[in-house]
């Protein structure tokens, strides 16, 4: 069990173990008492800042959606929108070779949650429908003849290496990937 900074504030202790937890182990393979024991926590501290596990489930979710956000958008500032598009997934490409790559949170949740009308798939649907319309919008500036499609199947080759890049050899999952983008790009 990793050490706990006490100075960190309690909400954000349990969130940040429980990124960690439900990433490496699964959702609900992790139970509260593990979360509460991770993050030097007590059960009514937990149920005062998330009122149930479902909450704080949403909650890593939107963080690591901020995060993906805030890193695409690095990735693609100032580009023209064919390097921008090439960029954004290649994110996805050097994503799948780092040493605690374990596949895609928001897939690895769904599995998980499959009623499309938990609040758990609500953060899901609302990370894909960006991720989609970024793909769509620099596809449009790039020219491309229909920018719908190629979104599409850039979110499909998306979902396809984070899978693969699970399954198979990562260099090989990220060559390919970047290959695919550039002829749907092209």
């Amino acid at each position: 069990m990793p050490t706990v900074d006490r100075d960190v504030h309690p909400k954000i202790r349990l969130l940040e173990t429980a990124s960690r937890l439900f990433y490496a182990e699964g959702i609900h393979a992790v139970g509260v008492e593990r979360l509460v024991s991770e993050a030097a926590v007590t059960r009514a501290t937990f149920y005062r800042h998330y009122p149930t596990k479902d909450d704080l489930v949403a909650a890593y979710l939107s963080t690591t959606s901020e995060r993906i956000r805030a890193g695409v958008g690095a990735a693609t500032r100032g580009k023209p929108a064919r390097e921008a598009l090439l960029a954004a997934l290649g994110i996805i490409g050097d994503r799948t070779l780092d040493d605690d790559f374990r596949g895609c949170q928001f897939l690895n949740a769904a599995a998980e949650y499959p009623d499309p009308a938990h609040q758990v798939r609500q953060v899901i649907d609302d990370h894909r429908n960006w991720f989609f319309g970024v793909l769509r919008d620099l596809a449009r500036d790039a020219g491309h003849a229909d920018p719908g499609h190629a979104a599409r199947t850039l979110v499909l080759l998306r979902d396809g290496a984070l899978h693969g890049g699970n399954l198979d050899d990562p260099e090989t999952v990220r060559a390919t990937l970047a290959r695919a983008v550039a002829d749907v790009v092209d």
